[in-house]
């Protein structure tokens, strides 16, 4: 065998190693990385429902790169990590909307009818602001949700405005006067001013005629809160 003849086998040897090498490398399925993230932040939806989206759509990226991994897989890595995503993310959801739901079918006192701003919304009769389902509430025991509104005072609060929403309590602004309940707490309770959700129980005062508020319109709903949370 000649020198000629060895040679060009040497000389291939290292480029077909290359070639191989190349061929192995597979991609980390971004995905996978995704949801396993997802899942890490959705420790958060135990504290807020509207973050519950976040482990919802980590078990679906985690599912679809599963699939994508084990219909590609010369090209994708990562099939462990989208598995624990998914299943994590799935967990995540499913652990969030259980403690949520306990949480809203315990959360009313006893003896109290859970309302919303919604019921206190005008409807199409021009000639009252307020609906007949809302006259209906007065002088019946209602727990509500909503935000403090900023009216300077920041802390030993006993009277304030309740508002539906934290773009009216927390950057002020005048609230529509259907949005607005004066609660007055008629227990030795006080609060400071937050930009956490406020829970309240008690009975609600409904009148035609506008109350005066300083810095407001004025209310037609009040309330004589005997539980504040």
């Amino acid at each position: 065998m000649s020198l000629t003849d060895v040679e060009p086998t040497f000389r291939d040897a290292p480029a077909q190693a290359g070639f191989e090498s190349v061929a192995q490398y597979r991609t980390l399925n971004r995905l996978a990385v995704w949801s396993v993230a997802l899942a890490i932040l959705s420790v958060a939806a135990f504290l807020f429902p509207t973050l519950m989206v976040l482990p919802a759509v980590g078990a679906v990226l985690g599912l679809v790169a599963i699939r994508s991994i084990k219909r590609y897989p010369e090209e994708f890595s990562g099939l462990l990590a989208a598995r624990i995503g998914a299943a994590a993310c799935a967990a995540a959801f499913v652990g969030a909307v259980a403690t949520h739901a306990t949480v809203y079918a315990l959360e009313v006192p006893e003896g109290y009818e859970r309302i919303s701003f919604y019921e206190l919304q005008p409807d199409d009769d021009p000639q009252s602001p307020i609906p007949p389902e809302a006259k209906a509430l007065d002088g019946k025991k209602v727990f509500i949700k909503g935000y403090v509104y900023p009216d300077g005072q920041q802390n030993n609060i006993r009277q304030f405005v309740l508002v539906p929403d934290r773009g009216t309590c927390c950057f002020g602004g005048q609230p529509k006067l259907t949005d607005m309940i004066e609660v007055t707490i008629r227990t030795d309770d006080r609060i400071k001013y937050s930009y956490q959700m406020r829970k309240l129980a008690g009975v609600l005062r409904v009148d035609d005629r506008l109350k005066p508020v300083s810095g407001l319109g004025g209310v037609y709903y009040q309330l004589d809160a005997e539980y504040v949370k």
